[in-house]
């Protein structure tokens, strides 16, 4: 436990589910308590193998749901959805919700409850129709039995090369906080973890900002795994996923932690 005082946050891999080898890797550094928590994405076919897998896990470890509205194949349809930019340039209502209400549904069938969090690939989580959705969605739902969300990005604890990135990120995150608090949602961040993943050796070197920088509360996004043919397949984030699982499974990350003064978040809704 940290001393009182201390910070403290919650280190939250996202794309659990998204291939084998990313699972793989999040669920050991479940066990090995290096991470407070994962996001799922439940759209793939083999969700429900991968879904059971986490569940054996004991531990008061967070698991979300890490909505996903970009590039594969919905649910809802069975269609490919758009990529960001023409999501962003033509939100369809109708069709976001009806995909999040599958993808919740699929979550609560594997789980037998709602999430610990929702979050959004690609920050999709920000927009509109998924801000009106989750207050749709939760309205029957008591406050302290309801997700918590993730709050909008900072520009603290950023890489520079990064900061343009984040700037578009908070304008899409703009009164997302405010709004969904007077709905009644607790609202956990801010959001950090932006780091270049395209240069070699750049998380390593983003993580010790992170520990450093990140404010007490923070959410601090990661994205571990090991790097397979389905990863390869679905996405072009991958070697960078190998540095992230070696640094945070590593002998020193508890150190650089504990010498941080910082604590991770390991509880569940």
């Amino acid at each position: 436990m940290a001393e009182p005082g201390a910070r403290s946050i919650w280190l939250i891999a996202d794309d659990y589910g998204f291939s084998p080898g990313v699972s793989d890797t999040i669920r050991a550094l479940l066990e090995a308590e290096r991470l407070s928590g994962t996001g799922c994405m439940t759209l793939f076919d083999d969700w429900p193998s991968e879904a059971s897998a986490l569940a054996t896990i004991g531990g008061p470890f967070a698991v979300g749901m890490h909505l996903t509205l970009t590039d594969f194949p919905a649910l809802s349809t069975g269609r490919t959805m758009p990529d960001l930019k023409r999501l962003l340039a033509k939100t369809e209502a109708d069709a976001i919700m009806s995909e999040a209400d599958a993808q919740l549904a699929r979550f609560r069938e594997a789980f037998g409850r709602d999430p610990d969090f929702i979050d959004g690939h690609q920050h999709v989580h920000f927009l509109p129709p998924v801000r009106q959705w989750l207050i749709r969605q939760f309205a029957d739902v008591p406050s302290d039995k309801r997700p918590w969300l993730r709050g909008a990005p900072t520009l603290r604890a950023a890489p520079a090369l990064v900061r343009g990135k984040i700037v578009v990120a908070r304008l899409l995150a703009r009164d997302f906080d405010a709004e969904m608090r007077r709905h009644g949602f607790n609202v956990e961040g801010p959001l950090c973890g932006f780091y270049d993943w395209r240069r070699a050796g750049a998380f390593a070197r983003a993580l010790d900002l992170f520990l450093d920088k990140a404010p007490n509360g923070a959410v601090v996004m990661c994205h571990p795994g090991t790097v397979d043919e389905i990863l390869r397949d679905r996405d072009v984030f991958t070697d960078a996923r190998n540095e992230e699982r070696d640094a945070l499974a590593s002998d020193a990350f508890p150190l650089r932690l504990a010498g941080a003064g910082l604590s991770l978040r390991r509880e569940r809704r």
